[in-house]
């Protein structure tokens, strides 16, 4: 497989897997009831049934994130075992742990055509710090692990712009190929990219702002970003930024990440656009109001109908359509209006249009929007970064694995 830049990565079918043991980093990482502690999406974990397939004569060991330390999705993984079970019919084994006794022994127990799930690695403290590949390798995870192994298979493309021991490590002491996921989303981006017409719109939600606002700049700069639409809390970081809401939002580093976007906007004037009006949770109840209305205390939760059909119009007008992240508090239902609408102006538009991240695959499915779409990815922030042109960490890792290889 060829990337962008015609280097090689090493894929699946370029090794023996016949009673190997296997490392596979995947990304089942879910949207979770913050009330239940349910799965709300299972697109992830399907997504890995592909790559497990493939490996069906190998002694398979899954590891994977769920969440970030101290948010409400993050969680053991025993239940992504239970519907990856279910999915595939057929036993998955699951151990408490990540990098422990019983992990290592769990491994070592292992037959040919076994399966096993590791605990949440972010359990280890190691994967919620970023690396250079060579002080990955380092970590106690990789070193403790990567005895017990053959080879090491990153299918994890939604977290392929972090260097976590888990993405960038492995690779460094271990061969090591692209799995089937990652091996269909860079053959199908560049394939899109290459053919892609303006005006490129960019619709932007979710809350992981700081990564957004590095993005978005390299996306205008590299010409993917003619017009930037903006929802959730990052579309509320720009509000503030504007001085339309009055009032400190609560997030961490707020000056710093306002800051940003004030300077995004006095650099990009017109790229910008952000809702007129919205809607607000009181006591429970969808309460639409204009931007200028907004009091000390509300709460944001979703995008009002003016705003809705001031971005379709932007979007009917595009020649390629990106949208990552929810428009807002999409999991409760009197707020899933925005989310909803956007999806489906991009589904309904003649454009090219690219749909990313979990919680936004998740709405698609539930809305039977997914064939109008040309391509559906459940990475988020990765995907945004790959198509600024930026190199992530983990596809860096898999060429220099198999330029190692050829030369071997």
């Amino acid at each position: 497989m060829h990337n962008r830049k015609g280097v090689k990565v090493l894929t699946l079918d370029d090794f023996d897997l016949d009673s190997k043991t296997v490392f596979l980093r995947m990304d089942m990482n879910c949207p979770i009831d913050p009330e239940t502690g349910e799965i709300l999406g299972t697109k992830r974990i399907e997504e890995a049934i592909v790559t497990l397939e493939s490996l069906k004569d190998a002694k398979v060991v899954i590891a994977s994130h769920q969440g970030r330390v101290g948010n409400n999705e993050y969680t053991g993984m025993h239940k992504h075992a239970e519907v990856l079970e279910k999915l595939m019919g057929r036993e998955i084994k699951y151990v408490e742990d990540t990098i422990g006794e019983s992990a290592q022994n769990a491994i070592k127990n292992l037959e040919k055509g076994q399966i096993l799930l590791l605990d949440n690695l972010r359990l280890c403290a190691e994967e919620n710090y970023e690396f250079t590949p060579e002080n990955a390798a380092k970590t106690i995870m990789v070193s403790r692990l990567s005895k017990l192994f053959d080879l090491c298979v990153l299918d994890s493309f939604p977290s392929a712009h972090r260097s976590h021991p888990s993405i960038v490590g492995f690779a460094q002491v271990l061969p090591s190929c692209a799995g089937r996921i990652v091996e269909r989303e860079v053959r199908n981006l560049d394939e899109m990219m290459t053919v892609a017409k303006a005006p490129h719109v960019i619709i932007l939600g979710g809350s992981k702002v700081p990564d957004r606002l590095e993005a978005i700049k390299l996306l205008i700069q590299n010409g993917r970003a003619d017009h930037v639409l903006l929802t959730g809390l990052i579309g509320n970081v720009f509000m503030r930024a504007q001085a339309r809401i009055k009032s400190p939002l609560g997030i961490k580093n707020e000056d710093e990440v306002v800051a940003k976007a004030h300077s995004l906007i006095g650099d990009y004037p017109d790229v910008f656009a952000t809702p007129v009006d919205i809607a607000i949770d009181r006591d429970g109840e969808r309460v639409e109001m204009d931007v200028r209305e907004i009091g000390k205390g509300d709460k944001i939760f979703d995008l009002g109908p003016k705003t809705v059909e001031y971005y379709s119009k932007l979007i009917s007008g595009a020649g390629t359509v990106f949208i990552s992240g929810p428009a807002g508090f999409f999991e409760k239902e009197n707020f899933r209006y925005g989310t909803s609408e956007m999806l489906n102006a991009v589904a309904n538009s003649m454009a090219t249009t690219i749909v990313s991240g979990g919680h936004l695959t998740t709405a698609l499915k539930q809305q039977g929007l997914a064939d109008k779409i040309n391509h559906i990815s459940t990475a988020g922030g990765a995907l945004v970064l790959y198509l600024t042109g930026e190199k992530l960490p983990m596809i860096k890792s898999l060429e220099d694995a198999a330029i190692k290889h050829r030369s071997k």
